[in-house]
């Protein structure tokens, strides 16, 4: 079965085609894993994932979505996420950590307090960046247009919290340039209407992702892999879409990325999105056709079936689970008995296995 064969990124090996998605948690401390975090995630790495990426995690305390999310801006989250890392490579998964920042969608509260809704400064709130001084959503602040000094400082952020990622043992980093945050932000006019080199053309719109890129690849070992996350179209018409993201696809391709995380929507509240099963496979198919980077598809993707014939047909080279493995942390496991692979069970629970 192709999903349960292993899948080799540099000098990185996974053990098998299945990632927990990144899934924020609202739960850190001042951006410091904690015992949630360690539980959470090692779980599913328990459950046999062969990819444990943790939630987007903060570059800079401006970039969180809310006041609890992850962070790498400071050299004092190093070793809490170190721990988490630490126990998900001692059950055989490799960790990960998708590297983010909000831009004009930071400053809410978790989904469980008046449902995410934003949080004011006067609240307790930041005053949230972007590309242009146009707000998300009502109720959402407007964003303060970043000078070009205020660029290079984002991508410097990158850099350093790659620098940090390295350090607590992270194996394969994330850049997310997906769900209307900031790098997305950047991508699509229907968030940047900036008339200097980083609005404009499609060159322009594209500079910062790949500076970005180019930043962490510098920093990040060669040895160790690279993903970008995007969202493959906006869904509304004059936004980001599919061809953009293809030729997007290209540019990162050369500087070093080693696989696609193909997403989509976010940007806007109003998009009309086709949500099914297996809903944004094609555009992870397309990219791997069409450029020869791997790629990585999401999205309503629940039974073993579906995820096997996704990598059996050549459509992605790994799946990306998110609410499944909410479900179920030991998917993975169960997804190879109900397809009949003879897996490794951890040695505590192997008298469970029939």
């Amino acid at each position: 079965m192709a999903l349960f064969t292993s899948l080799p990124l540099r000098d990185v090996v996974l053990r098998n085609r299945i990632a927990v998605s990144p899934m924020c948690q609202y739960s850190a401390d001042d951006g410091r894993a904690n015992d949630w975090h360690l539980v959470h995630l090692g779980a599913r790495a328990v459950g046999g994932a062969g990819l444990v990426i943790a939630e987007a995690t903060a570059v800079d305390p401006r970039g969180r979505i809310s006041a609890a999310d992850l962070g790498l801006w400071a050299d004092e989250q190093v070793e809490p996420l170190a721990r988490v890392m630490r126990f998900i490579e001692a059950q055989g998964a490799v960790g990960g950590v998708q590297l983010a920042h909000a831009g004009r969608k930071a400053s809410t509260r978790a989904p469980w307090d008046a449902m995410g809704a934003p949080r004011a400064v006067k609240d307790g709130g930041f005053l949230p960046a972007g590309p242009s001084p146009l707000a998300f959503a009502d109720g959402y602040a407007i964003p303060e247009e970043l000078s070009s000094a205020g660029i290079r400082a984002v991508v410097a952020s990158f850099v350093a919290a790659a620098k940090r990622a390295l350090a607590a043992g992270v194996r394969v980093l994330e850049v997310h340039a997906a769900h209307g945050y900031l790098l997305h932000q950047f991508l699509s006019p229907l968030a940047n209407r900036r008339q200097d080199e980083f609005g404009g053309s499609f060159a322009n719109r594209t500079r910062l992702v790949c500076e970005v890129v180019e930043g962490v690849r510098t920093a990040w070992p060669a040895r160790l892999p690279l993903f970008v996350r995007i969202s493959a179209t906006d869904w509304v018409e004059g936004g980001w879409d599919l061809e953009q993201s293809v030729a997007l696809a290209r540019l990162l391709k050369e500087r070093g990325v080693d696989l696609l995380d193909c997403s989509s929507g976010g940007l806007v509240p109003q998009a009309k999105i086709p949500a099914g099963p297996g809903f944004q496979v094609g555009f992870a198919e397309r990219v791997r056709r069409e450029t020869g980077l791997a790629t990585g598809a999401v999205g309503l993707i629940t039974s073993p079936e579906q995820a096997e014939q996704i990598v059996a047909g050549g459509q992605a080279d790994l799946v990306l689970l998110g609410r499944e493995l909410l479900r179920d942390p030991q998917w993975p496991l169960h997804a190879a008995a109900r397809l009949k692979v003879d897996v490794a069970w951890p040695k505590q629970y192997e008298r469970a296995k029939g």
